[in-house]
């Protein structure tokens, strides 16, 4: 059932504006409330490119009453592949001044606040403000903690969403959610330490349209928990392949809600040491690597497969029958692979100590 609506509606929109979005009024289980909701609402959005972009977009054009984007840059050449905010003369401009413009091109009615400052531990506080909701497209993972940790505080969900190369994730959030709905947080998906240097667009490059698609679901999860129509993405991954065309939904289970052992019925992982990797490949198990392609890139353990973790999640039948064995940088996502694998019934081991305790040789990797 989807959850209680996050704001009251206002008392009425204006003759202009309801002719302006006249077309949520005809959607069935939508209409005038929910649209009165999304004039109430306040939302704040971290990052004004590549996710930011189609965010600030489509939330003005739907109606939002106040709009905050976070963003401490200027735009660049470089930015106008995907950044569709943006056009050939705002280059060496403030982003949010573009956001500014669009916003009230689209819809007058739409009040936004552009907060022209990098996002820290010290501010966060208070640039995210009294939002009902943030949605978070910000371009360092050192950032996105800041936010997640903020919205933890507050208790509001997060809208999350993140794009490198022709992969997308999007999910919400919320550490403190309605009946009905368990608690889930950033270190649910990505556990402290087990990201590594996560690289920038400039290093590793990003599908221009893939940044629409991926801000365009994100907008529309923050339309659903603004108006309460539909279920939002809470405990779920979407996991979206550019190159596949496949859209994938992983399930994500929050610590909170479980207790910190494994239930009686399902046994603790199986480990295999480093030195033993080379006879379990010897005796038919296979090696799975479930790093990011920023991370493999620099090298994999000889004879291991690489699938990145949201997408085997999203595809376990991509590792085979088993047995096989998990690696990651540590070990955390390796376990959580093995997890998933286990429920299907194959044999699933972890490299105790992942890539930071092989003292082998690394290769060029082999995607799968």
């Amino acid at each position: 059932m989807p959850p209680e609506p996050l704001v009251e509606p206002v008392d009425a929109l204006d003759d202009d504006e309801r002719t302006r979005t006249s077309r949520h009024a005809v959607l069935a289980g939508f209409g005038d409330v929910a649209q009165r909701r999304l004039a109430a609402a306040h939302v704040a959005v971290v990052g004004a490119g590549g996710l930011g972009s189609p965010v600030v977009l489509a939330l003005a054009a739907a109606g939002v009453g106040t709009l905050t984007v976070i963003d401490d840059d200027e735009v660049d050449l470089s930015n106008l592949q995907r950044q569709v905010l943006h056009r050939v003369e705002d280059v060496g401009h403030p982003k949010v001044d573009s956001a500014v413009r669009v916003a009230r091109d689209l819809s007058p009615n739409t009040t936004i606040h552009p907060m022209r400052e990098r996002l820290t531990e010290d501010n966060a506080t208070d640039l995210l403000g009294d939002a009902d909701l943030v949605l978070d497209g910000a371009d360092t993972f050192e950032t996105r903690q800041i936010v997640a940790a903020a919205c933890e505080a507050r208790g509001i969900p997060l809208v999350w969403g993140v794009v490198q190369e022709f992969h997308a994730q999007v999910t919400v959030f919320w550490s403190h959610p309605p009946a009905g709905l368990a608690p889930v947080g950033l270190d649910d998906l990505y556990p402290a330490s087990s990201t590594g240097e996560v690289p920038t667009c400039a290093q590793v490059g990003v599908l221009g349209a893939l940044c629409l698609q991926t801000g365009s679901v994100m907008a529309t999860e923050a339309i659903k928990l603004i108006t309460g129509v539909g279920d939002p993405l809470v405990g779920r991954v979407l996991v979206i392949d550019a190159l596949r065309g496949r859209v994938d939904e992983v399930a994500l289970r929050g610590s909170r809600a479980s207790a910190s052992t494994p239930p009686a019925d399902e046994p603790p992982l199986a480990g295999i040491a480093v030195g033993d990797v080379a006879a379990a490949l010897a005796r038919g198990a296979t090696l799975i690597d479930v790093r990011e392609p920023h991370e493999t890139a620099a090298g994999v353990v000889e004879g291991s497969r690489t699938i990145p973790l949201a997408s085997l999640l999203a595809a376990p039948e991509r590792a085979g029958s088993g047995p096989v064995i998990l690696i990651c940088q540590r070990g955390p996502r390796a376990e959580r692979a093995a997890g998933t694998l286990r429920s299907r019934g194959v044999e699933a081991s972890v490299m105790i100590g992942g890539i930071e305790a092989w003292t082998g040789p690394l290769v060029e990797e082999v995607p799968a």
